[in-house]
């Protein structure tokens, strides 16, 4: 049987709906605005691949709802163009990266017009043009004028391969998240964003969006507030004082032992000259281990005693200070105090050097005494003199309050989250707008000389010096003080790209502003984001960055919003045979084969229906066939049939009762199930209700003729094109998507309902309230749902559904 011609459709609405600017958002209209975005794109390669379909083609489904809802939809796209994907795929092609990055915008842009979506192309993006990364030096400029960015000297985790610096979110189990190098540790000047400073409100600001819950748990973990207090141990013999941050006050009369980082800066200091072999040799051991590594719970505890004392400052008891790789200088002061018999950890480090452990807190109804491991849960203080018999958490109060007194102890807040590293040593991102002079010190450069402009003549390859590419172009680096006017240096290292995609969803309503980085009268109506959809995996760098410029730029009074993204979704991943996809597996799905042979809509269509959106699912091949098939059926089904817009649901016989209550129960599935993004759902009720069109397809009633309108209509933000077209053979007027969303008569699905039995292997085992009318699909989705149900058929295979209609259902399981 002939397909429908999806070629020569989707070219004829492609071009028609460019030509009558369909998708050109009137920014003034702002009464039902929704600001839909998607995670825009990396420019890295020359083609689009299967993962970014899924992430654009649905999202463009719900937004093209939306539309149809009434909403002025604002659906801009644009490219994350800098940074290292970019730049390595520049380097192994042997091209400029400029010139690789543009010739892929091209070609990627054509990609995303054959999604079919309707993007606002006249408000397009690119973070690497000079127009735009002027204003992300505009952005670092304001944050150093505030005291947020500022520049030190600090051990930076060091990708050999990519021969760059990482921020911490970049390192994923101690490897390099774009080249699985294994990470090592530099000490470098590097330049930071003072992120630490916004933690509790980037905790509280979590309460007030709608995101999923995982990505907020997240987001908390990695800021990591911990309440505890803050306690001073006197060095035996110096005038230094190691101070520790402890959640467990209550267990201080167990401690026997200190441990410090071996980076701390009192190690020089305090190591005996019999201990520094030893001690300097271990530190040089540390510097080739990640901190995955280090503070792995399986590693085998290490560590060298300095040969020096502190006081415990509870019992005035001295206690030997160890080094050790399991303490890190970046979270807390780096330094702990150790309480072998109440942390697994200490218990561990005791056992291997046989120090002493302690036991100071007992469960309330139990004895105390070594178990084989630390006892670590709260419980009743004993071994602790005036505290013995206190609770945990009164005892841990009172001694703080005792060290207090003496000036040796303070509540304190501590946080995992550490300040964002920005800088990089790499040509392809933004360059830092800091000048270097000899008489002024550091100066910002003034905003009237934005950009500094990326020179093109550079040897853009990574020097292998660990020093930006940039410092080998003379033309670059020498310049004039804006202060003094004599010669100076500019900074050679350029912007994470995370700076770029912080704050690019401002520029979008007016990308040609010119007076500054967004036009503050289009963001005050638009901002924040109604619907933002793009991965998980940006949990704790992207969405967590652009949270943090978001709240910046709120406290400047530059913005009246604080929170960037008021609702959030993820897409899943794609895999192919039960793997990731990658080039190395040979594994990768490329869209092209499938657009030619089933077209935009079929392959958009697929992978909505493939599985729910949040998780992904597995790519099938043998799939997309049975979604062709689908549209063909509704092409045949539609072609040549007038439509009918009305109809007066009196004369709704009782023969077409099941049909209008299909009608109704269609619409409302179906909106619900687009709302929430449960694409493959809704397509499931379009499906069902088309193969109960068919049985009317002999018929001109006007309520079939009604029902193929609203199917239509329905059809739309799924398949386009195809909706598009038929819309038109059908006698509609103007496009498809400026007609109005169907809606459902809630009385017609008030049907009485019917009771039906459900057998699991011939035995009853629980009954269901249904509709007479409902579907043969439909209803197994509710049966195998059934609570009750579900606990005699899990962990089996159901090999059969017998269905007497209207009265019983048995499932045939194994």
């Amino acid at each position: 049987m002939r397909s429908y011609p999806f070629a020569e459709i989707e070219s004829k609405w492609k071009r028609k709906w460019e030509e009558e600017g369909l998708y050109i958002t009137d920014m003034q209209k702002t009464e039902k605005k929704c600001y839909c975005l998607v995670m825009f794109i990396y420019p890295s390669a020359e083609k689009m691949h299967i993962g970014q379909w899924y992430n654009y083609g649905p999202t463009d489904t719900w937004a093209r709802f939306k539309k149809m809802q009434g909403y002025n939809v604002f659906e801009p796209i644009g490219y994350d163009a800098f940074g290292l994907p970019a730049e390595n795929y520049a380097i192994k092609e042997g091209i400029h990266p400029a010139i690789s990055t543009e010739e892929n915008i091209s070609i990627i842009r054509e990609q995303l017009r054959a999604i079919g979506a309707m993007y606002d192309w006249s408000k397009e993006i690119n973070t690497s043009s000079p127009k735009y990364y002027k204003w992300t030096q505009w952005l670092f400029l304001q944050l150093y004028h505030q005291g947020l960015a500022y520049r030190k000297k600090a051990p930076v985790n060091w990708c050999p391969s990519c021969q760059t610096v990482l921020a911490n979110e970049q390192v994923i189990d101690g490897r390099c998240e774009r080249c699985n190098s294994e990470v090592t540790k530099r000490n470098l000047r590097q330049w930071f964003f003072k992120i630490t400073d916004y933690a509790d409100r980037l905790l509280e600001g979590l309460e007030r969006i709608d995101w999923p819950e995982k990505t907020k748990t997240m987001q908390r973990n990695w800021i990591g507030r911990s309440e505890g207090a803050e306690i001073c141990f006197k060095v035996v013999g110096e005038e230094e004082t190691l101070r520790v941050f402890t959640t467990r006050p209550d267990t201080l009369y167990g401690v026997t032992y200190m441990v410090i980082a071996p980076e701390h800066p009192l190690v020089e200091r305090i190591t005996v000259s019999s201990k520094r072999n030893e001690v300097f040799s271990y530190i040089e051991q540390t510097k080739r281990e990640t901190e995955i590594e280090r503070t792995s719970l399986d590693k085998e505890k290490t560590g060298v005693f300095t040969g020096s004392y502190a006081v415990n400052p509870i019992n005035g008891e001295k206690i030997p200070i160890w080094i050790s790789d399991y303490v890190l200088p970046s979270y807390g002061t780096g330094a702990v105090m150790a309480v072998p018999a109440h942390d697994q950890r200490d218990y561990e480090f005791a056992q291997r050097f046989n120090l002493p452990i302690r036991w100071v807190i007992r469960p309330p109804d139990g004895e105390v005494g070594d178990r084989g491991e630390a006892f670590v849960d709260y419980g009743v203080m004993c071994n602790s003199a005036g505290f013995d018999g206190l609770s945990s958490e009164e005892g841990g109060r009172k001694v703080v309050e005792t060290l207090q007194k003496r000036g040796l102890a303070e509540p304190k807040v501590n946080y995992r989250l550490r300040d964002w590293l920005i800088s990089r040593q790499r040509y392809w991102g933004a360059p830092i707008p800091i000048i270097y002079c000899k008489r002024c010190g550091e100066v910002p450069v003034p905003e009237a000389d934005l950009p500094v402009k990326l020179p093109f003549e550079v040897d853009f390859k990574p020097t292998g010096t660990g020093e930006s590419p940039l410092a080998t172009s003379t033309k670059f680096v020498e310049t004039r003080c804006p202060k003094c006017g004599d010669n100076a240096r500019r900074e050679v290292d350029t912007m994470d790209t995370f700076v770029c995609s912080s704050w690019y969803f401002l520029r979008y309503p007016n990308p040609d502003y010119g007076e500054g980085a967004f036009d503050p009268e289009l963001v005050s109506k638009w901002l924040p984001v109604d619907q933002y959809v793009g991965g998980a995996e940006h949990a704790v760098m992207h969405l967590l960055y652009a949270r943090f410029i978001t709240k910046v730029l709120y406290d400047l009074g530059l913005i009246n919003f604080d929170e960037p993204f008021l609702k959030l979704r993820h897409q899943g991943i794609i895999t192919n045979a039960g793997a990731k996809m990658s080039k190395s597996k040979g594994n990768v799905v490329r869209p092209e084969e499938y657009l030619s042979q089933y077209g935009s809509d079929a392959f958009r269509m697929y992978l909505m229906f493939m599985g729910n959106y949040e998780q992904g699912g597995d790519w099938d091949s043998s799939g997309i066939n049975g979604t062709f098939r689908f549209l063909n059926r509704v092409y045949r089904l539609l072609d040549g049939k007038r439509l009918q817009p009305d109809i007066n649901i009196s004369y709704v016989s009782k023969k077409d009762k099941a049909l209008w209550w299909r009608l109704n129960y269609t619409i409302k599935r179906c909106t619900q199930d687009l709302e929430e993004f449960h694409f493959n759902t809704a397509i499931a009720f379009l499906m069902e209700f088309v193969n109960d069109l068919y049985r009317y397809s002999d018929s001109d009633s006007p309520l079939y003729l009604f029902c193929l309108h609203k199917l239509l209509l329905l059809m739309a933000p799924f398949a386009p094109f195809l909706s598009e077209e038929l819309w038109h053979r059908g006698g509609g007027e103007g496009s498809i998507f400026l007609q109005a969303w169907p809606t459902y008569d809630e009385e017609a699905l008030k049907e009485e309902e019917i009771s039906v039995a459900i057998q699991v292997n011939g035995k009853l085992r629980s009954e269901i309230k249904v509709s007479p009318f409902i579907g043969e699909e439909e209803l197994k989705r509710m049966v195998v749902s059934n609570q009750k149900v579900k606990r005699y058929i899990e962990g089996k295979k159901i090999s059969r559904f017998i269905i007497i209609p209207q009265k019983l259902v048995n499932l045939v399981v194994k």
